[in-house]
């Protein structure tokens, strides 16, 4: 139950979330906890009674920016509204979550992943307690960013790089689900204010569609968390640690809260988890998590009773529901793709024909370092069935370039991978050393300057693949999800000016400066929100609904994005 404030005013809190989709719902659910226990929401951090910060900490870089925007928020504080509480979640939180009190005591609360539904009294308690801090000296947050990013890095070094093996069996011991409310007290001047601390050893927090929620995307889509942790054992990743073990909500919950999205006018549901293809497994009775190799987790699948939860259980429910809308998977991992999910999405008109796989490398070295449980040969004859069962499939990879020991010929074999391949959509990310991570402790750690080099490399491999797929669309007809008018950052972005100047430039225009006409931008089946290309439609915004879906016929790209105009 949330505590109300006992002051005839509303409290006004802002929000600042950053990282990934999955933490963008956890800033959703607190904001739809705050508002319904009579808080509100403002945009304007100047005047907010609390301003709470949705941390990242999944790479060094999303660590770092996590550290800035806590301390940028703290300054803004002690410059304009000393009595503002400033309130930390997310994933710095839980993966710092016995030393970031003691690191940042200018901060005033620390709360995990699992009090995300709580917060109306996190931010209560708060805001009374800073109330008392005012006058107190606090330290100066400009010239504190490389002492407590140098500072949580040095812990990270320290720590038992099996601790993630160690916490796999915390459940059932005394810690478990614990909440840590005391800390070691700090610096001697701060003892008498410490910030107040609510953070659970190890998550087990999953929402459910009585959770109070305000979503933050366009009206048009949203994202539904359908599972949350994770079971892998990645070497290069920290997640696990943060997020706990893979957890699925049912998938009766989940339809309730796909057609209220339906009800509400949303045309795309993108269906998010750690790990996707994993979901409803954990939900079979007596199961064990140690199935995440291709032939235990088809071994598990095939031993379901005909009517167990799985991802093609909730797929073929989703798609019966009514309504003109689209279902987009994420996060699919390799290792869990079955016959029978192909199938589902070959048979499910309204999933599209899209699949975000992340491979990490296909060098059977890297495999096996990265932990991925995934062979060379096993990812080539995957996609191939992928390909073969789902025509029209765009598939969505990411590769991990300069990871420990990755030598020329390991980094050459994924260059040869990627022209081969020819994904529709791919990313590449440079190795980002974690420590704490069995990758962060491997021999063979390559120079910055050779990942960046390696990452150029890789991407330019793509870019040429990349305009060969986009040059594949031209003068067909496809359907696209009007997301409203583009910008002239979108267009410049986009490069459709040089695209205009060198195939439709109008003739009057011969002599003068170049004329772009109205567009509207939008997405294809083959577009995820935010991270792959768009469709610019040559249109103006009364011709096309916004927010809709409509039909176009490709008449140019660019060197990502595709060119339209309506049928």
């Amino acid at each position: 139950m949330i505590k109300k404030n006992p002051s005839p005013k509303p409290l006004r809190v802002g929000l600042i979330s950053l990282g990934c989709a999955k933490n963008l719902v956890d800033a959703e659910i607190m904001l739809g906890s705050l508002l319904k226990g009579g808080v509100e929401i403002t945009n304007d951090a100047a005047t907010a009674d609390a301003v709470i910060v949705n941390t990242c900490s999944f790479i060094d870089s999303a660590q770092e920016e996590s550290v800035d925007t806590i301390l940028e928020s703290v300054e803004l504080r002690d410059a304009n509204q000393r009595g503002q509480a400033v309130i930390v979640s997310g994933c710095l939180s839980q993966r710092f979550r016995e030393e970031l009190p003691k690191l940042m005591p200018e901060v005033d609360a620390f709360m995990g992943i699992d009090q995300v539904a709580q917060v109306g009294n996190i931010v209560n308690q708060a805001v009374l307690n800073r109330a008392g801090k005012i006058g107190i000296q606090q330290p100066e947050a400009k010239s504190r960013k490389q002492k407590v990013v140098g500072r949580l890095n040095e812990l990270e070094k320290s720590r038992d790089i099996s601790d993630h093996e160690k916490e796999e069996s915390i459940r059932g011991s005394e810690k478990f689900g614990k909440t840590k409310t005391v800390v070691t007290k700090h610096d001697s001047q701060f003892t008498n204010h410490e910030p107040l601390f609510n953070v659970t050893a190890r998550p087990v927090f999953i929402p459910d569609f009585e959770t109070p929620r305000f979503r933050l995307t366009p009206k048009h889509f949203a994202y539904l968390k359908i599972a949350e942790g994770c079971n892998h054992p990645c070497s290069f990743c920290i997640i696990p640690r943060m997020r706990g073990s893979h957890r699925s909500r049912t998938q009766k919950d989940i339809v309730a809260e796909a057609k209220a999205l339906i009800a509400d006018g949303v045309k795309e549901i993108n269906l998010i988890s750690q790990d996707s293809t994993y979901y409803g497994l954990d939900l079979r009775p007596n199961h064990s998590r140690a199935i995440s190799s291709p032939e235990k987790f088809n071994a598990a699948a095939k031993s379901l009773s005909a009517d167990a939860t799985t991802i093609c259980s909730l797929l073929r429910e989703l798609n019966s529901l009514k309504g003109d809308f689209w279902i987009r998977l994420l996060y699919t991992h390799p290792a869990h793709w079955t016959d029978e999910l192909i199938q589902t999405i070959a048979e499910c008109k309204k999933v599209v024909r899209y699949i975000d796989i992340p491979l990490q490398h296909i060098h059977e070295n890297m495999l096996e370092r990265m932990r991925r449980e995934t062979s060379q040969q096993y990812i080539v004859d995957l996609i191939k069935r992928i390909r073969a069962g789902i025509p029209g499939i765009a598939i969505r990879t990411t590769f991990i370039v300069g990871f420990p020991g990755e030598t020329e010929a390991s980094f050459n074999a994924l260059l040869d991978f990627i022209r081969e391949t020819k994904f529709e959509r791919l990313g590449v990310f440079a190795y980002s050393k974690e420590d704490g991570t069995r990758a962060g402790a491997m021999a063979g750690q390559l120079s910055d300057k050779v990942k960046q080099k390696r990452r150029e490399l890789a991407m330019h491999a793509q870019h040429e693949v990349a305009i060969a797929v986009s040059e594949s669309f031209v003068g067909r007809e496809i359907k696209v999800l009007i997301e409203g008018e583009a910008n002239a950052k979108q267009l410049q972005s986009a490069n459709v000016s040089s695209w205009e100047h060198g195939l439709i430039r109008e003739p009057e225009a011969q002599n003068s400066k170049l004329k772009i006409k109205n567009y509207l931008v939008g997405r294809g089946e083959a577009d995820a929100p935010d991270i792959d290309g768009r469709v610019y439609v040559r249109a103006a915004k009364k011709e096309l609904p916004v927010g809709g879906f409509a039909k176009v016929k490709i008449i140019g790209h660019t060197d990502y994005d595709l060119i339209a105009e309506p049928v």
